[in-house]
């Protein structure tokens, strides 16, 4: 009922002061099914690190290797040839030692990146510097490799090969190993892409 005093000054009772004393209860909305999307990220997130990872270690191997063996087919007669004295395995061992230093590095920014959940590097360059890299080295590898078989089928036509048989071995060995090198650096420019991709798009280095 209106008091007198209301109905004397001409006032309406609000129907909203009459409900002032009933709160209605504001529910705080929660968000699983976000958390669990958010969760689910991170993980695919480091399962795909985790797979750079891999071949930039198999990739690390395989190049260092090679180096190792390229080196190793001096022979101990100084008559006989040593690697040196060739211009395509001197590429050979340059490329697999550069591959194997740039690998070494990407594999510190990669565990970096796993365990901080961050880049070394500000994204964006990240993303670039990695895969700018990836496709020279691996041109630069692929290259190396090729001119050694060459070299390497030019001498098994000669007497080099019938004198020190050891030594074309050797090097045949070294040329293998560098082309698995390259192999790896070529799955590691591919998930590199993917991560420039992703960025030119969604503005992350990760699809989701």
């Amino acid at each position: 009922m209106r008091s007198p005093q209301a109905l004397r000054n001409g006032e309406n009772p609000s129907p909203h002061r009459r409900n002032s004393n009933f709160s209605t209860p504001s529910a705080t909305p929660h968000h699983p099914a976000s958390h669990f999307h958010s969760t689910v990220t991170v993980h695919k997130l480091r399962r795909f690190n985790s797979l750079i990872l891999l071949f930039r270690l198999a990739a690390f191997c395989f190049s260092l290797t090679s180096s190792v063996f390229m080196i190793t087919t001096n022979s101990r007669s100084s008559s006989s040839p040593h690697w040196y004295d060739f211009d395509a395995f001197r590429f050979v061992l340059a490329a697999n030692a550069i591959v194997a230093l740039y690998s070494l590095f990407e594999m510190v920014a990669s565990v970096w990146e796993i365990s901080r959940d961050t880049t070394l590097f500000p994204e964006s360059l990240q993303v670039w510097f990695d895969f700018g890299h990836d496709q020279v080295l691996a041109y630069l590898l692929l290259s190396a490799n090729s001119a050694g078989t060459e070299m390497a089928r030019t001498l098994r036509n000669t007497a080099t090969c019938t004198a020190t048989n050891a030594f074309c071995v050797q090097s045949d060995i070294s040329i293998a190993l560098g082309f698995a090198g390259f192999l790896f650096l070529g799955f590691s420019s591919l998930l590199s892409g993917f991560r420039v991709v992703c960025f030119i798009i969604n503005g992350s280095r990760f699809h989701l």
